[in-house]
């Protein structure tokens, strides 16, 4: 894994503006799911104690759970490269997950019969928004995950 990290200056003047963003790059090799989540938690971390940003419990879990689903589904449908955008402006968590797969997603149809397949389902459910581009290489997916709420509400997702 190969992690871009914004450091020093161009940290401060991001916050400066209001908003803090890193990247990370993987191969999506075994294990990379795992980084990946840890990516997340890290970032929503430093941005809680550097920059006094409020992120709810729930919050951060469902971020982890949208990044763990996204990167399963990279590992699933279009292995190889992958690259993690995150940023945040206090309010929204903005997760932008590239691979280089031409397939977009789709949500597969209800079935409470079905065995697995449900990821996609799961993210769309707890994102404030869901939107996926086609690139040149690959597609784009990207999602919005409210910062806020009551920190130590259960979480009922």
């Amino acid at each position: 894994m190969e992690q871009l990290t914004m450091t020093g200056q161009k940290r401060r003047e991001a916050a400066a503006r209001g908003t803090v963003r890193d990247s990370a790059a993987y191969d999506m090799a075994p294990g990379e799911i795992a980084r990946a989540r840890a990516f997340v938690r890290e970032f929503l971390d430093t941005v809680r104690s550097q920059n006094g940003l409020t992120i709810s419990a729930r919050a951060a879990d469902i971020s982890q759970l949208v990044v763990s689903e996204l990167a399963t589904n990279v590992c699933k449908y279009a292995p190889g490269p992958c690259l993690l955008d995150v940023e945040s402006d206090g309010v929204l968590l903005d997760i932008s997950m590239w691979d280089s797969g031409p397939v977009l997603p789709t949500a597969s149809p209800a079935d409470p019969t079905r065995i697995g397949q449900h990821g996609l389902e799961l993210v769309l459910m707890v994102c404030q928004s869901f939107t996926v581009h086609s690139e040149p290489v690959g597609k784009r997916i990207r999602v919005q995950v409210p910062l806020g709420g009551d920190p130590s509400a259960p979480n009922t997702w």
